[in-house]
């Protein structure tokens, strides 16, 4: 399932998305704190060449938000904890609880990803089915 330098580099890449996210974040959300992303497992599909299954959990702290950004992914979102507030561009900006659950497109910005609370943590989990080595998150330019 996992070799270590499978491991290593999707913590080398998650660690640059998050400090990418972590001063976007800041210029674009106000001193928003920034997510915490955990690695959860990485899987090849072997029946679509060249694509692989990315699972990582997030928390937002309280008040914390994402930057704008993309996926190059269809990205699948579950709420575990807590209320966050999702949206892309073009569509309407949604609040999820526990249970709840989001979509994002290859094509899409997605524009807005925060905590709904100031005062709670929220946490979810989120499948990308991407490229194969591709980044996980783009910044918005």
């Amino acid at each position: 399932m996992f070799n270590m330098p499978s491991i290593l580099s999707l913590s080398a890449l998650l660690w640059t998305s998050s400090a990418i996210a972590h001063e976007s974040a800041k210029a674009a959300n106000g001193d928003a704190p920034p997510p915490i992303v955990t690695p959860v497992m990485t899987q090849p599909l072997p029946d679509y060449p060249g694509k692989e299954a990315l699972m990582i959990t997030v928390e937002y702290p309280p008040g914390g938000a994402d930057p704008v950004h993309r996926h190059d992914a269809h990205g699948f979102i579950y709420v575990l904890e807590g209320s966050i507030v999702m949206g892309v561009q073009g569509g309407k900006e949604v609040t999820l609880l526990p249970g709840q659950s989001f979509h994002e497109g290859p094509e899409d910005l997605h524009t807005v990803g925060r905590n709904a609370s100031k005062d709670k943590p929220a946490k979810f989990l989120v499948l990308l089915l991407k490229d194969a080595g591709k980044p996980a998150v783009i910044p918005a330019p």
